[in-house]
């Protein structure tokens, strides 16, 4: 199949809430979405990796130029076939796996689109429902922490995630776990912390966890490994896992239990699937993650979730949960707290108006300028 034109818009959604973590605050998800065309038929993608250069080395706008000057003109001058292969065209450009998502989840959203499948099929998942966690970034203060919890127990969700870092963490955790003792709960550290923080990490593995998520650097996989190996609670890696290398390093180090998936962070669908599986043969459990995407990417990651090793409930929104208003028709639960995977056979097409209500930058690529 060849590919006519690539169109890419850098975004900006406003959220209802500022968005606070150990790397700092957003008062806006910043990103890009890719529409491919070819022929009659046409595909969506999308990544989230903020405004700066904090859970990631990537930007929007640095997503925004290597797509436009890099990643679209190598994919309009090949045939795209297999969705799995669409990777190897971008093996020559070092990094950026978000930038490269965009652009791959679209060209897996457009092959659905030529076969009319569901992409839960094409991916190799079902369409059975899966179940959406609640997360909470750091609050005003603690109050306000258990208002929001109180109400995300009352509607069912499975498990709770809280975000902590530096000031905001075991009083936190304690004062949750106290009013809450019943409920799944886990941290999120987004690598705010080091082998310094022993004496914390050690108080809250005594708090009955489901996991830590990412405490350490980005890169300290054998610092997370000795930490694993010190503590009951399972250690989750996020921000870690880039690629598979990356994967294939912590396993052999033993630096986590648990595994949490991002498309984007891992450079697309083709890689999150192959992580999945990866986690299932080494017995580890797994969940998929998100950027607080709009509609366009979290449909991508609902069928994602639907693969077997996914045990448990991932960052799955409905898309007016931190927004006002989505770019794209609205995401919701199918029955408490769980979504069912669109049975339509690309990810949702954004109302255009509302695409360019948010658009900061935008750029159109067509195949006869690259032949």
């Amino acid at each position: 199949m060849q590919i006519d034109r690539i169109d890419i818009w850098q975004i900006a959604r406003p959220l209802r809430y500022p968005w606070r973590t150990a790397y700092g605050e957003d008062a806006a998800i910043e990103g890009v979405i890719v529409r491919i065309s070819a022929g009659a038929h046409t595909g969506w993608g999308e990544a989230a990796p903020l405004r700066a250069p904090t859970y990631s080395p990537e930007t929007a706008a640095t997503c925004f130029h290597i797509i436009r000057d890099f990643l679209a003109p190598a994919l309009l001058r090949q045939e795209i076939g297999n969705p799995q292969d669409v990777a190897s065209h971008f093996e020559v450009f070092r990094g950026n796996p978000f930038a490269k998502s965009a652009i791959e989840s679209a060209c897996w959203s457009l092959i659905a689109n030529r076969d009319d499948r569901p992409l839960y099929g094409l991916i190799g998942g079902s369409n059975m429902s899966v179940s959406a966690g609640a997360d909470f970034g750091v609050q005003d203060s603690i109050d306000m922490l258990l208002e929001k919890v109180g109400k995300a127990v009352e509607a069912g969700f499975p498990r709770i995630k809280l975000k902590i870092r530096h000031g905001w963490d075991i009083e936190v955790v304690r004062a949750v776990r106290s009013t809450f003792p019943k409920m799944t709960f886990h941290v999120d550290c987004n690598g705010g912390y080091g082998p310094g923080d022993m004496d914390l990490m050690h108080a809250l593995d005594a708090e009955n966890l489901a996991m830590i998520e990412q405490p350490f650097g980005t890169r300290d996989f054998t610092d997370h490994a000795k930490l694993q190996a010190a503590i009951d609670t399972p250690v989750c890696l996020d921000e870690s896992i880039t690629c598979v290398h990356d994967f294939e390093q912590a396993l052999l180090l033993k630096s986590c239990r648990m595994l949490n998936i991002k498309i984007g962070r891992t450079g697309g669908i083709a890689t999150a699937i192959r992580l999945h599986d990866m986690a299932r043969d080494a017995g580890l459990p797994c969940w998929v993650g998100s950027m607080l995407e709009s509609g366009v990417g979290m449909s991508a990651l609902i069928a994602l979730a639907t693969l077997p090793n996914f045990t448990y409930a991932g960052d799955l929104f409905p898309t007016q949960e931190h927004c006002d208003r989505d770019i794209t028709p609205d995401l919701a639960f199918d029955g408490t707290c769980t979504f069912r995977p669109a049975e339509a056979n690309a990810l949702p097409e954004p109302y255009l108006d509302r695409l360019t209500a948010c658009t900061t930058a935008r750029a159109a690529l067509l195949r006869e300028d690259f032949k």
